[in-house]
């Protein structure tokens, strides 16, 4: 492998990481913060019907509530959220009481991004992996693309780009808009660079720039394009 290659390699890691930093610390707070709600709420109140009618559902919504307060602010307490406290139970104790609830599943993705963000990675990647994909409306698909995203992050963090790769294209075709998309097919893009697919990569890119023309990617897809 050439000195240039290697080096392109070593940028495109970097970017993956802090790209998915900044992205998270902008948007994350408000996806665990509505992600309850939203999913409840999916398909015109069916999920809401069964939330109603089923007391573990009720009951597992109650602690995840709970759960969410203590990734509020500016300074979220990851430890607190997964573990709770003598005030109100963590993600980790809302699967334990209640996983095979719609809730409890999740539980499961909130606790894998906790677990991600205190650099667990093991226990990160298995939760994010025991998370059940979800259906019934558009944010349910983001929310789907987001944990298949995170899970990319995981692989990036344990240097199996290719793994990677193949599921930041999972999560494209998992919310294929204008947000998510363009995002994960760009950090697709950069984990095939550090397998050293540049050809695969430049593709990537080429998709981005004609689907995605306005996205906020573009421009990065564009100095991609230039390895």
């Amino acid at each position: 492998m050439s000195k240039k290659i290697q080096n392109q390699e070593e940028i495109a890691v970097n970017e993956v990481v802090s790209k998915t930093e900044k992205w998270f610390e902008e948007n994350g707070k408000k996806v665990i913060i509505t992600l309850v709600a939203l999913i409840i709420l999916f398909a015109g109140g069916y999920a809401y019907k069964y939330l109603v009618m089923d007391k573990n559902e009720t009951a597992a919504a109650e602690l995840i509530v709970a759960a969410q307060e203590h990734l509020k602010g500016e300074n979220p307490n990851y430890e607190l959220a997964l573990n709770g406290n003598e005030s109100g139970a963590g993600f980790l104790e809302v699967i334990e009481q209640y996983g095979s609830t719609d809730a409890g599943n999740i539980a499961k993705h909130y606790a894998g991004i906790c677990y991600l963000r205190l650099g667990d990675l093991g226990n990160a990647a298995k939760y994010l992996e025991e998370y059940d994909a979800v259906g019934g409306s558009v944010i349910c698909g983001i929310i789907n693309a987001q944990n298949l995203g995170l899970q990319g992050d995981v692989a990036v963090e344990k240097k199996e780009y290719e793994k990677a790769a193949d599921l930041f294209e999972e999560a494209v075709e998992e919310s294929e808009n204008n947000y998510t998309a363009p995002y994960y097919l760009y950090k697709q893009a950069l984990a095939l660079v550090a397998a050293g697919k540049n050809a695969e990569a430049k593709a990537c890119c080429q998709t981005l720039i004609e689907k995605y023309p306005n996205s906020m990617e573009k421009s990065a897809a564009e100095k991609l394009l230039g390895l």
